[in-house]
Parts: structure tokens; sequence; C-alpha cells
């Protein structure tokens, strides 16, 4: 999509659609009120007739609006005040939703809602993110007619006002990294396995990264039992993804994000029940979200070195597989007991936390994975799970949330849950039992992590929708991209 900034008149600018607003009040903004000017009165009639209240993300598409030079008119309504972040985001995406069939050039007069906290850098950036993920479609393995007609959507986005051109490009570029997360999620099992992550790797290192990938032969070799005693049980051989982002240079430290990349998690021995079991191909969510930041990333080059990497395996019952009571040694050399081996995401994490804090020294680490139901049955569907002792870390990443509006809740990781994982027959249990299963996991990581910042992210309720909607999110690559360029 094409950017550009305007500063003509609402009446005057030539578009497919102008956006405009209102309150629940029926208190037209500024750009509106020139519009219904323009136009005899056309908007305030609208209102007084009732067709919209102005509550918060209420829309109405009105064509052929006289006097004025778009082709339609947008109402958006913003509630009864100012919306503060949540809400501002409610009324871009319905912006966004109304208008996503629209072919040609939308203009936002939207600068008059900003305000110190949301300045209009903010609603510009936001704004671009939210008409990004509307225009998101999922067309991979649907059969496509040849004379099916493209898809009708907007080609360009201009903002009534300020210069904020910065913004507008930081916002495309997140939407971008976005969709490619949500891209990988949503693509089936049999097609999205280890090797087509290392293949998607390989293509983001022609566009500048530098890319490493051990698979499983290799890791088994250097002692990374942990994470081949859950590959081990697949065909498809897991990888160990690693992708380097230079844009400091080489004595500056790099901050390292590491996804889990179950591509597809059947609990192993420990079988799932059946219902729902399609969605655990969304257990490499983690893993999307560090791809759609390195390609975010990419796209706008900050000054920042950034280690991307990826533990990808299956999860599969096999003769081979490991077993509930088998007992394996970590790449770190500590044992681990597997009481169960459907809390396989830790295992693989651990020896990735191993290998990636050996080899790089990173300054801080920050893992993402769908790593329990313990985190989804606490926060839904609305909070990413926020786990660490570090406080700096913590303060930085939830600074990020807030910003992005990709919400994130602090949970507990206390040191007297760590005897939770206490084991008979190894240095640790892989679970702590039915209590504190989101904090216990985030225990259990905090063992690999040999001092260095660390925290940890259980997206598994946030990271993608069940039901008729089902599909991938796309978090928590929002605030990852921005709690990278906080640095």
């Amino acid at each position: 999509m094409q950017y550009q900034i305007s500063q003509n008149s609402a009446a005057e600018v030539q578009a497919s659609c102008i956006v405009v607003t209102l309150d629940q009040s029926g208190k037209l903004s500024d750009a509106a009120r020139v519009i219904d000017q323009a136009s005899a009165g056309f908007l305030s009639a609208r209102v007084d007739a009732r067709d919209i209240e102005g509550k918060k993300a209420q829309t109405l598409l009105l064509p052929a609006v006289p006097g004025i030079q778009a082709q339609r008119v947008l109402l958006a309504g913003i509630g009864k005040d100012t919306p503060d972040a949540t809400g501002a985001i409610k009324v871009l995406q319905a912006i966004a939703a109304a208008t996503k069939n629209i072919d040609g050039g939308i203009v936002l007069a939207l600068g008059e809602l900003a305000s110190t906290d949301l300045p209009e850098s903010w609603w510009a950036e936001q704004a671009a993110i939210a008409f990004g993920n509307a225009q998101y479609r999922f067309s991979e393995t649907k059969s496509k007619a040849g004379d099916e007609e493209p898809a009708r959507q907007p080609q360009s986005l201009t903002w009534l006002g300020s210069d904020v051109s910065a913004a507008l490009s930081r916002g495309d570029a997140i939407a971008q990294g976005v969709s490619f997360a949500r891209e990988l999620g949503n693509m089936p099992p049999n097609i999205c396995t280890p090797t087509y992550l290392a293949v998607q790797a390989e293509m983001l290192a022609a566009d500048g990264l530098e890319v490493t990938v051990l698979d499983e032969e290799e890791l088994e070799k250097m002692g990374a039992g942990a994470f081949v005693s859950v590959a081990k049980g697949s065909s498809e051989p897991g990888k160990m993804i690693v992708m380097k982002y230079n844009g400091a240079g080489s004595n500056a430290p790099a901050h390292m994000i590491l996804g889990k990349g179950i591509t597809f998690d059947t609990g192993g021995i420990s079988l799932k029940p059946g219902a729902k079991m399609d969605e655990m191909k969304y257990d490499m969510c983690g893993a999307a979200s560090v791809f759609g930041t390195m390609k975010t990333l990419l796209a706008l080059k900050p000054a920042i070195n950034v280690i991307g990497m990826v533990t990808s395996a299956e999860n599969m019952p096999a003769g081979n597989a490991s077993k509930p009571g088998d007992v394996v040694t970590s790449l770190s050399g500590k044992t681990i007991e597997i009481l169960n081996t459907d809390a396989e995401g830790r295992l693989v994490l651990c020896d990735a936390l191993t290998y990636g804090i050996d080899h790089f020294k990173p300054a801080s680490v920050v893992d993402i994975a769908t790593l329990t139901g313990a985190c989804m049955a606490a926060l839904g569907e609305v909070n990413s799970g926020l786990f660490t002792q570090d406080e700096a870390l913590a303060a930085e990443l939830q600074n990020a949330a807030e910003y992005s509006c990709d919400k994130v809740w602090r949970l507990p990781l206390e040191d007297d849950y760590q005897e939770l994982l206490d084991s008979n027959f190894a240095d640790m249990a892989n679970i702590g039992g039915p209590l504190a299963g989101a904090t216990t996991a985030a225990c259990f990581l905090s063992r690999f992590t040999e001092g260095t910042p660390w925290a940890h992210l259980d997206i598994a309720g946030t990271a993608w929708t069940g039901g008729k909607a089902k599909g991938a999110t796309g978090r928590p690559v929002p605030l990852l991209v921005n709690y990278l360029l906080a640095k």
C-alpha cells in the first residue's frame, strides 16, 4: 500500500473514501463539520436521524455525499470521550474493516484525536497496522479459479494533517511482520514443517540476515538430548534455526528472541484429546512471531543487533518416541525426567537457551512460546503471560506492550515454586503437577538462562483465535518490535 500526507480541506481532497469521526453526543469532528458544511448538512441529518450514534467503533458508510470530492464518507464513532489506546485500536480496526473492500485511496482525517498520551504519530502508526491486518487473507492452500477477479482493496492511505510519514512506514513494516507470522501460523502442518521454516529463514537471508540451521543429527551429536527427545518420534527432522540481524556493527551487544516452533503437537505418547487437535498446528506461533519480527527489522533497518532463534520439531507418538518416565540429558548437562511428553515445548526451548547463551552471549533473551494451557486458563485471549525476575526487562516489555496494545500480564516467577519440579530420578522433572502450571513451566526454563537477563512470554491464549474466526493473530510481533526498537 502507498502512503501519502495531505493538508487539503476534507471537502476538497480526492479519494475513494474519507474517514471522519463523531462522538457519542453527536458532535462532529472538525473535518466532519467541514464536509457537513460543504454538503448542506448531509452528515448532521444522518446524525439527527440516528443512523449513527457515535458509539465507539460504530461506523456508517455514506456514498455520494454532495458538495465534496471524495466518493464516499465513512463516519466513525469514538464513544463518549477521546478514546484511550485500547479504544483507539478498536476504532481503527472498525475503520479498516469498513473500508477493506473499497478500491482506490482512503483518506484518514484523524489527526485531531491526538493527545499527549497518544500523539498523531501513534495514531498514524496504528492505522497502518490496522489496515495491513484487515487486508490479510490466507489463500495459499485454496484452489484459485483462473477467471477469479482480484480482491477489491485500498491501494493508498492518505493521512490528512501533520507529516507522519515515518510513523506510517513503521506501522506498515509491523503489519508486514504480523502478516508473515499469521501466514506461517495458518499454514497446514503437512506443509509448515521444521524444514519449511528453515527454508523461510534462508529466504530472509537474501534480504540481509545471516542464517545458520542446525539439524537434528548435528544437535544429537552436540548432546541436545532434551530437544532430540521431542524430535525423534517424527519422520520430519527437527531444526534449530539462527537468524542474525546486524544493524549496529560487530562490537555492539546483541539481543536474542527465541521462539518455540512445534509445527504440530499431538502430545506424543501423552496423546492429546482429538477435539480441536487441528489447532495444534499453531504450536509454532512463537517461532512465527520471531520470523515476523525479523521481517519487520529488515524493513526498518534499525541500529541494533538481534539474534532470532527458532527451535522447531514435531511432537509425534511413535515406537521410538519418548515415554513418561524417561530421563534425558540436556545440552547443559542437566538431566530431566519426562513425566508428560505433552510438556515438550520447554524441552526444545531449554536446549536452545543453552546453545544461544553459550554461543552468542546475548545482552538479553526473550523467549516466546505457546507453552501452557494453564496460562490460557488464567489470562484468556487478552493478555500474554510475562515471566521474569529482571525488573528492568519487565519494565521494557510492559512499556512496549502498553504502546502497541499487544497486552501482557506479569505472573509470578518466585523461587518458592521451583521445588514443584523436584524429581527422585533426575535433576528435575519436566512438569510440576496440577498447580501453577504456567509458573512452573517458566521456572523450568529459568534454570537454563545462566544469569542472562531473560524473560518468558507465554502466548498460548493470544497466538490464535478459535471458532469461526479461527486463525493466527500474529501476536506478539508488535510487542517484540517496539521492545527492540526502544533499545
